[in-house]
């Protein structure tokens, strides 16, 4: 049997405020979920001036008393700020706010927040059962199959318009990091595949005027892509349709795939690297973009996360430069190099012999 050992009580001015604001982090992400899906920060920008509590609430249509709480809420987060006039608080936009949380700013952050909010908040509900059976949850979540990845995450029109609005802000914002990270100036003809909303394409064509791009994917992303998203006027962009796992590729300079193999595992990685390596000219390339892990796993924090969020969502996992470089090396690309954009991802380029 064993011994009962004694513990140390904690002293008595210890507190537990690292393990109290993990425990607590979902209040502020649901806040943020809740202020933009209610409009919030619209109406604050379209007013044009400080609003007070009441006038917010009427705009928004919600209560005077939740409303209250609510901005006070986001004033201690310093997404707001507080103004007195003659005894009463107005409201204001910070800068952040109105350039990230605002729907019409160009690099707004809304449509990432919805998904966040709509989709992968539902499935992190079953992280714990992720966790002990080692696969994503959207059976559990939405009661879809999760046979076809791509199936499940385009199950509606509705559900693959709001991923594409989410990779698109992400791009928008990190994307010039990512396709400047390296001098691709001498890869002239691009194709990015899963190049979903084409932000990344429009950065490509913006950072090298002499490239053109042609974005691979599915027919219905393609489709959307160009109703919503691509206009006539990105004369360099265009697309091409198929399932970059089933069909042949088209020849390029230069492949991107822009977190895509974290979807994957390590076989299924291999076997779509090395349909690159086929269709790539000699000389050419392929470039990485994904989030990367220290070394030895230690961090960064964030990407730890995401890594979890891979499981909770996909068949894959985030890695380290040197474990990407395996997999291109596996596939035949050589004289690999990885570099840190000091943002949320990273660049991984490696390159196929003459």
């Amino acid at each position: 049997m064993a011994e009962h050992q004694e513990v140390d009580p904690p002293a008595a001015d210890t507190y537990p405020r690292k393990i109290l604001e993990y425990m607590e982090g979902f209040l502020v992400s649901k806040t943020v979920f809740s202020s933009c899906e209610l409009g919030v920060f619209d109406e604050l920008l379209a007013a044009g001036r400080p609003l007070s509590a009441e006038e917010i609430s009427r705009a928004v249509g919600a209560s005077l008393d939740g409303t209250q709480r609510l901005l006070a809420a986001c004033t201690g987060l310093q997404l707001l700020h507080t103004h007195q006039d003659q005894g009463q608080v107005l409201y204001s936009n910070t800068e952040e706010s109105r350039v990230y949380l605002t729907r019409s700013s160009p690099v707004s952050l809304y449509q990432s927040i919805q998904y966040s909010s709509r989709t992968i908040y539902l499935c992190w509900h079953y992280l714990t059962d992720a966790v002990r059976e080692g696969r994503n949850q959207y059976e559990k979540a939405f009661g879809v199959s999760s046979n076809d990845l791509f199936q499940a995450l385009y199950r509606s029109d509705e559900e693959m318009v709001k991923f594409m609005q989410l990779m698109n802000s992400i791009w928008n914002i990190c994307g010039k990091d990512v396709v400047t990270a390296f001098d691709l100036s001498p890869f002239k003809i691009i194709c990015d595949l899963g190049g979903c909303s084409g932000a990344l394409a429009k950065q490509c064509t913006s950072a090298y005027p002499e490239c053109t791009v042609t974005i691979f994917d599915l027919p219905k992303v393609v489709h959307t892509s160009r109703e919503h998203f691509v206009t006539e006027a990105d004369q360099r962009i265009s697309f091409h349709q198929g399932d970059f796992f089933k069909d042949p590729l088209p020849e390029a300079d230069l492949y991107i795939l822009a977190r895509i193999l974290h979807d994957w595992t390590d076989e299924r990685c291999i076997e779509l690297l090395s349909k690159v390596h086929k269709a790539c000219k000699p000389g050419g390339a392929v470039l990485l973009v994904e989030a990367l892990l220290h070394e030895d796993g230690s961090g960064p924090v964030t990407v730890q996360l995401y890594s979890l969020n891979m499981l909770v969502q996909t068949e894959g996992r985030e890695r380290t430069g040197a474990q990407y470089t395996a997999l291109l090396a596996a596939a035949g690309f050589t004289d690999t190099q990885h570099r840190l954009t000091g943002k949320i991802y990273d660049a991984v380029l490696g390159h196929k012999g003459t």
